[in-house]
């Protein structure tokens, strides 16, 4: 086995599965969760700046839809450690063949997998599990006001989610419904 991941198109351009491919022998493994000159084709140039780690207890919890908007876009990779999620990538940008089309994986510990998702795509999760515990890798630090979000349950967006909606945040309940008048962000 050369590489150590498998990189998998979606129906969203520009948002990938990835597959990791642990390495293994008697005393355990060894799983790559990033690697710059493997996932060239996938991240290109862009640097990770910042590392977060987050633990949902209860299931049918979902966290999202949330996006940054230029200076402060962002790319992510989203990964399951513990538990299970149903990771959703909504595609936000202006004039995109696939606009407000959204794209959902389940990620979990065990079937190593982890969620590519470009700047101009608004990214939440619903936990799927209790206690499931997410890494994502992103490419621009944390900004306020660069910060923009859809509400989960929109119903320009209608995300199948697999559970019902519970456990919003206050911040993530007051996103108002998109309205005719959004037409998506400049990337």
């Amino acid at each position: 086995m050369s590489g150590r991941f498998e990189i998998g198109e979606t129906t969203l351009a520009g948002v990938y599965l990835l597959e990791r491919r642990p390495r293994s022998d008697e005393r355990g493994w060894l799983e790559r969760m990033y690697c710059a000159d493997e996932l060239v084709g996938v991240v290109g140039l862009r640097v990770i700046v910042q590392v977060n780690r987050t633990l949902t207890r209860r299931k049918a919890t979902v966290r999202g839809m949330h996006f940054q908007i230029k200076p402060s876009a962002e790319a992510k990779i989203v990964s399951c450690l513990r538990g299970a999620i149903f990771d959703v990538a909504v595609d936000v940008r202006r004039a995109s063949p696939t606009f407000l089309r959204w794209h959902a994986e389940v990620l979990t510990a065990d079937n190593r997998r982890s969620l590519f998702i470009p700047e101009g795509f608004a990214h939440g999760f619903q936990a799927v599990d209790h206690d499931s515990e997410i890494l994502y890798f992103s490419t621009a630090a944390y900004d306020p006001p660069a910060e923009r979000g859809i509400h989960p349950l929109d119903p320009r967006v209608a995300i199948a989610w697999p559970m019902a909606v519970a456990h919003l945040s206050a911040r993530d309940a007051s996103h108002p419904p998109l309205g005719p008048e959004f037409d998506g962000i400049l990337v």
